[in-house]
């Protein structure tokens, strides 16, 4: 069913890799192009509230909510400020590294494309019509971007009509790859972006296998561009990876939905077509099976919202900071782990932490002074990187396997599969490498960009 894929298999190592948390698309790109945390990148997630600009960013749930929040401002999130304003200008890319040494690098529909090369995206006329927007959107991305119909490489393409969400589809990715293939134009370092995979198992689930024959089949088309299958690795390395594991969601019998609204009906909560107002309590912003919860007002504490969450069992992580201190406890679990980066406790990536309380509410066991990791990988760095990943006051909440948050008009996968929590599910992603012996030096997202860089200088 999938021979692409058999064959990158048989001539190279397969394996799993730790997605950044939450694991959510954006923050997962931004991670692999900086080789950083979100507490680096300053990424935080698909939905994460703006302390300084009072707003909620939403890089792209559904309609319904871009609509609420200002189609104008809310597209121009995903099209330009994710790229240029929120991705932490600090946090030098792959495409910005290659091109200081001189070597170019090419994105094709990736949404995070950040490089030093100056280019103009043509956008759709309806766009245009927007306030803020031109028929035109200066942008940098590396020598070689494409992004949709926006901005392409082959100018024959096809598939990139708005019925086919503007190229965002594996058809046109592959025929971008192809053409530069074709045209032996391919740089040292070219990323692809192949979306169809995720709605397909959001919508059907994970033990659906269609998605993979789908994208299996586009693979193919690229292997076929050259003058035979072997030859593609002769002089190329492969690394196909997905970008976050799939959590089941159950069927609506079965209660699946965690509705936030209702656990925190206490609270003054700010709604999407009104944005913040000045006697409202918390902001939500919903990632599917994750959630940032945001205090607005003094007179009430993150613990206190905490407490109210740890009543429902369905809530796996509940998770905050205090001070230098991140702070855990769980509906599933008794008692609260404290911990903070440095002291005597090793993980298996090399970090030194301090833990106070309970381990077992992160699944957590220690061998002598070592740590090792259970239902949550790399756990403690996860979770420490997001809490400090961007300004003000809030909680990082995960659904248990299973259960999915919801508020308001975002986006629900009953009888599915989604992703955004801590779980293992969640986190863990397939990763084929085929053309080399080398491996990243541990199996985390955040350890890419190192391993790919080591071999371009090689």
């Amino acid at each position: 069913m999938a021979p692409a894929f058999a064959f990158f298999m048989k001539h190279g190592t397969a394996s799993e890799i730790i997605s950044p948390f939450p694991t959510m698309s954006v923050n997962v790109e931004s991670s692999l192009l900086t080789g950083h945390y979100s507490d680096v990148h300053h990424v935080p997630g698909l939905v994460w509230f703006h302390d300084e600009e009072k707003r909620l960013i939403n890089y792209g749930t559904n309609a319904s909510e871009l609509l609420q929040l200002g189609l104008a401002t809310s597209l121009k999130d995903p099209l330009y400020n994710i790229n240029h304003e929120h991705l932490n200008k600090k946090a030098a890319t792959i495409f910005e590294e290659l091109s200081k040494k001189g070597k170019n690098s090419a994105s094709i529909n990736g949404l995070l494309y950040r490089g030093s090369q100056e280019k103009v995206m043509q956008l759709p006329f309806l766009l245009s019509l927007l306030p803020t927007f031109h028929r035109s959107l200066a942008v940098k991305g590396p020598d070689l971007l494409t992004y949709g119909s926006f901005i392409k490489q082959n100018p024959f393409a096809k598939y990139g009509h708005f019925w086919q969400r503007f190229g965002f589809n594996n058809r046109f990715s592959a025929q971008e790859l192809i053409y530069l293939i074709k045209n032996h134009s391919l740089p040292p370092f070219t990323m692809v972006y192949f979306p169809d995979m995720d709605q397909i198992i959001h919508k059907k689930g994970v033990e659906d296998l269609s998605g993979i024959v789908k994208t299996d089949r586009e693979l193919q088309k690229v292997l076929d561009s050259f003058h035979s299958w072997e030859e593609a690795l002769k002089n190329n390395v492969w690394i196909i990876m997905g970008d976050n594991g799939q959590a089941v969601v159950r069927p609506r019998n079965q209660n699946p939905l965690i509705h936030l609204e209702k656990l925190l009906s206490s609270y003054r909560i700010t709604k999407l077509s009104k944005g913040v107002r000045k006697d409202d309590d918390i902001v939500l912003a919903v990632n599917q099976r994750m959630a940032f919860v945001y205090l607005l007002q003094p007179n009430h504490s993150l613990e206190e919202i905490a407490n109210i969450l740890k009543t429902d069992a369905r809530i796996d992580v509940i998770a905050w900071r205090e001070e230098e201190k991140i702070k855990v406890v769980s509906g599933r679990r008794e008692g609260m782990l404290m911990f903070k980066k440095g002291g005597q406790w090793e993980d298996p990536y090399g970090s030194m932490w301090t833990l106070n309380g309970d381990i077992e509410v992160l699944d957590i066991f220690t061998e002598g002074s070592r740590i090792k990791y259970g239902e949550y990988p790399d756990a403690l760095a996860r979770l420490h990187a997001a809490a400090l990943s961007h300004k003000g006051q809030f909680l990082m909440i995960s659904a248990y396997p299973g259960f999915e948050f919801k508020y308001g008009s975002s986006p629900v996968h009953v009888g599915g599969a989604s992703h955004g929590g801590l779980h293992q599910h969640d986190s863990l992603a397939a990763i084929i490498v085929s053309g080399t012996e080398r491996l990243p030096k541990y199996n985390r997202m955040i350890d890419v960009k190192d391993w790919i860089l080591s071999m371009l200088d090689s």
